[in-house]
């Protein structure tokens, strides 16, 4: 894995600390959004300092009290982390609330003290796999800015024929109605005739993409699974709908992907830590590799 030099993060010089965090990246810190929507937030009056109205600009000290919305937020909170890899099934939506009163990708999830879960992109609502999810909004923003070009890989089971010039449009890339796209691997995963499995790996999320790029071809995705999200592989002995607490080695692995300096994961309960301990087995590590075998 090519290691990616920290981004320098405005306001983290030596002496910023004693002047305390600006306010917004304590919030992002938590959870509740990128800094651009705190800093809207803030603009919006729904944020307090001490009693008083916060403008941009404020930092926040130990002992502050900081209130959203009129509700206190745990401030300490903001120096740690917490990162979640979710295995998705199928017809769940990756929204927090469904119109449609579908289920949600959030429901299952552990309940937070303060802040919430943001989750790291999305999968399509008949698309199933590994959906990561943490608390720090500014993580989640690098991992999904095409600058970083992280590798998504998925196992796609077609049904059609499928011969290898058409695997070789598909590498070199095709034009679709939002712009050419292309896989950047496509390997066989086995299967007979109609249906056959292909791993395909993608440098971008595009809306649907992976299904677009195979029926541009005239074939029909009739199952698709993300396995991997860069250096995150769905550990094997992960059951649908279950999700599992990273670690902190885990975890640094996935600042080095975002090109971000690591933090400190917050520490589990007993329970947060016998549930991560059944599945820290063969393939649990997100920056092993798993040996690839047909879902």
């Amino acid at each position: 894995m090519k290691t990616k030099h920290p981004a320098p993060i405005e306001g983290d010089s030596p002496d910023s600390h004693d002047k305390g965090e600006k306010l917004q990246k304590v919030l992002a810190n938590l959870g509740w959004g990128s800094r651009r929507e705190m800093e809207r937030w803030i603009e919006e009056g729904r944020v307090t300092l001490d009693g008083t109205m916060a403008r941009l600009g404020d930092r926040v000290r130990p002992g502050q009290k900081v209130r959203l919305d009129g509700k206190a937020v745990d401030v300490a909170e903001a120096d740690q982390v917490r990162v979640l890899l979710y295995h998705k099934p199928v017809r769940e939506v990756c929204s927090r609330k469904d119109p449609e009163g579908r289920k949600t990708v959030f429901e299952r999830l552990p309940k937070l003290k303060s802040g919430r879960w943001i989750s790291v992109g999305r999968l399509d609502f008949n698309t199933s796999g590994v959906l990561l999810f943490t608390t720090d909004g500014g993580l989640a923003n690098a991992l999904m800015h095409p600058s970083n070009a992280i590798e998504r890989e998925y196992l796609v089971r077609v049904m059609g024929s499928v011969d290898e010039s058409m695997t070789e449009r598909l590498q070199r890339g095709v034009e679709l109605d939002d712009g050419p796209a292309r896989f950047s691997d496509i390997q066989e995963g086995g299967g007979e005739g109609i249906n056959r499995f292909f791993y395909v790996v993608l440098m971008e999320g595009r809306n649907r993409e992976v299904r677009r790029l195979w029926e541009s071809q005239g074939v029909t995705v009739s199952r698709l699974k993300r396995v991997r999200y860069g250096d995150v592989f769905l550990p094997s002995k992960l059951k649908k709908g279950q999700w599992l607490e990273l670690p902190q080695r885990d975890v640094d692995v996935i600042y080095q992907m975002a090109g971000l300096p690591n933090r400190e994961v917050a520490p589990l309960s007993r329970k947060e830590q016998e549930r991560r301990e059944r599945y820290a087995k063969k393939g649990q590590r997100a920056a092993g590799r798993r040996s690839r075998r047909q879902v």
